[in-house]
């Protein structure tokens, strides 16, 4: 800025000295990192509500709130704290009907899961389409992914409607599904049985030049008493039988998939992760040519959760139950592991816990809070899962220092 006429010209030879800057203690920071507590609050509630109460026991205190998801339902909501935009679409919902559905674009990642457009929740009245439903949507959405330019993409599954072993997915990618009179199949795993032919001559030719990531964690072949039909498919309301005809429709998914593209595809079925969101790994795995890797490793790299923990002196992570399927890949143990190696101590708040104090301090947690603890109906710890957790941000707030 230029000095008006009347201002006088400072003189740097005359400048008076620079005042000793006063040596402030560092602000005190805890990071909130945890997933959503099922049924009751999504990921960014959850964090929002225990920094309200640290802030309460400690109003100086820095608090950063990093939103978490194991790579299934959550994880696009985890995308979007972490700063990726929001684009909506109108795809085929799991029935067919359309829904609209996001994705999370951030330069030329993108993330995409699976439950925004083939997932439980979307099925009108709540009514489970065992034998037909569809991950079609899913497809449509990758494909939006590939027009904005997307050249790394995140596949998040759980959740699904479907057991189509991700033939849908195919066909919302261009691919046609045949039967022996050259006619399209009707949607779903259930139709698979009739399957003859596989026309992949129409699959978006910009897959080949796509990173795709499979972020899941579980560890399901496709097909027998393992697979996805007879594991999943009772959850999505299919019975004995069903299960008996969605898992004879994805062997026969195999088998001509495996004749179009060789050997390998049909081995590919008994990879960990084929089974997850109702095959829909396998589709990914065999043609995309995806790179499985542990749901919750994936959303700790695009949330950028290590370059966060510097100068941390507590992570508090958590989710609705903290069990054994915890200790397998859920979100608390990975938080809990990356906080330990960069020096941070963790507690974690859930809604019930049933790890014993051995499986705790195995899985890295200084300290388990359960909202029963506070509340022992299980049913106010859920209508009331706010509340409590403010109460549990007070009480896990850090003591001050020595």
């Amino acid at each position: 800025m230029i000095a008006a006429a009347h201002d006088p010209v400072p003189d740097p030879e005359h400048a008076p000295a620079p005042v000793p800057a006063v040596n402030s203690p560092r602000p005190r920071r805890v990071v909130v990192a945890p997933d959503k507590f099922r049924g009751s609050l999504s990921a960014p509630e959850v964090a929002r509500h225990v920094a309200n109460g640290l802030r309460r026991r400690i109003p100086e205190l820095h608090v950063v709130e990093v939103p978490m998801a194991d790579g299934g339902e959550g994880t696009l909501e985890a995308a979007f704290a972490a700063g990726y935009g929001q684009r909506w679409f109108e795809v085929p919902g799991p029935t067919g009907e359309p829904v609209r559905a996001a994705l999370g674009i951030r330069g030329t990642h993108a993330v995409v899961e699976l439950a925004a457009a083939s997932g439980l929740a979307l099925l009108p009245g709540g009514t489970p389409r065992p034998l037909d439903a569809t991950s079609e949507g899913t497809g449509a959405l990758l494909g939006h992914a590939l027009d904005a330019g997307c050249t790394r993409i995140v596949l998040g599954v759980g959740g699904s409607a479907c057991t189509d072993g991700g033939a849908g997915l195919l066909r919302g990618l261009g691919a046609r599904l045949l039967d022996d009179d050259g006619e399209e199949l009707a949607p779903g795993g259930a139709a698979l049985q009739d399957l003859t032919r596989i026309d992949l001559t129409g699959l978006d030719a910009r897959l080949g030049h796509t990173t795709m990531i499979l972020a899941s964690d579980v560890d399901n072949a496709l097909l027998g008493p393992a697979g996805a039909a007879a594991v999943f498919g009772p959850q999505k309301g299919a019975t004995p039988e069903d299960v008996l005809a969605l898992d004879a429709g994805l062997a026969q998914f195999v088998s001509v998939l495996g004749a179009a593209l060789g050997p390998r595809a049909a081995d590919l079925s008994r990879a960990p992760g084929a089974g997850a969101a109702g095959g829909t790994g396998y589709a990914a795995l065999a043609v995309l040519g995806a790179a499985r890797r542990p749901g919750v490793d994936v959303v700790l790299e695009f949330v950028g959760l290590a370059g966060r923990l510097d100068g941390a002196e507590l992570v508090i992570t958590g989710e609705g139950s903290l069990d054994a399927q915890s200790l397998s890949g859920k979100t608390p143990v990975g938080v809990a592991r990356l906080a330990a190696a960069h020096g941070c101590p963790v507690v974690a708040v859930c809604g019930r816990n049933e790890l014993t104090p051995a499986e705790q301090r195995g899985a890295g947690f200084s300290r388990v809070l359960a909202l029963t603890e506070l509340e022992p109906d299980l049913r106010r710890c859920m209508t009331d899962a706010a509340v409590l957790l403010e109460q549990a941000g007070e009480q896990l707030a850090p003591d001050p220092p020595a």
